[in-house]
């Protein structure tokens, strides 16, 4: 008799532990903040930022800039701030281009291996260099995107040639990809 009965109170024990709320990570950081509160607070400041500096370029104080109240002969005239001229370096994927690429299938079919050359004309050399390939049926129709991150330094002025590298999975009708260069890193 008494053997039954402890089952019968581990099982009520367990679903009282498993009704009662816990607290976790994500729920105390919520409470402080709510998101969607915070995510509004910084668009607005974000768009009174915005009001406040084009009316400083533009020459007329925004409308939150001013009390409705205040007197206009009081009121600070707003300064004219030039923007800076700074001429900042292109993007590393301007000089960075793909000059070939093929590719195959490999483990029974399912993964693609990629081989193409990069080759970079920029004034220095680049890093981290991510490429998405796009895989496609006979007729066209699109297949299958993979994504990969070469953590790789391609020097200025040179040519880079990678066989046969991992991209992904791939589904097993594609017959064409066409892979391009979608970020880089200068060094």
């Amino acid at each position: 008799m008494r053997l039954a009965v402890l089952p019968a109170i581990a099982i009520a024990g367990c679903t009282i532990w498993l009704m009662i709320p816990q607290a976790s990570d994500a729920e105390s950081h919520s409470a402080a903040t709510p998101p969607e509160v915070s995510r509004l607070s910084q668009d607005a400041s974000r768009a009174d930022d915005t009001a406040a500096t084009q009316a400083t370029l533009s020459g007329t104080p925004p409308s939150s800039a001013v009390p409705a109240d205040a007197n206009p002969a009081t009121a600070a005239a707003p300064v004219d701030i030039a923007p800076a001229e700074t001429t900042m370096p292109g993007s590393p994927l301007d000089g960075l281009r793909i000059v070939s690429q093929s590719w195959r299938r490999g483990g029974l079919g399912s993964k693609a291996l990629v081989t193409f050359t990069l080759r970079n004309a920029n004034e220095y050399a680049v890093k981290d260099i991510e490429i998405a390939c796009t895989f496609t049926r006979r007729d066209g129709s699109h297949l299958t995107d993979r994504r990969r991150i070469i953590p790789d330094t391609v020097n200025m002025k040179s040519r880079k040639r990678y066989a046969g590298l991992l991209v992904g999975f791939v589904n097993v009708n594609a017959n064409k990809a066409k892979c391009s260069l979608v970020t880089a890193s200068r060094i």
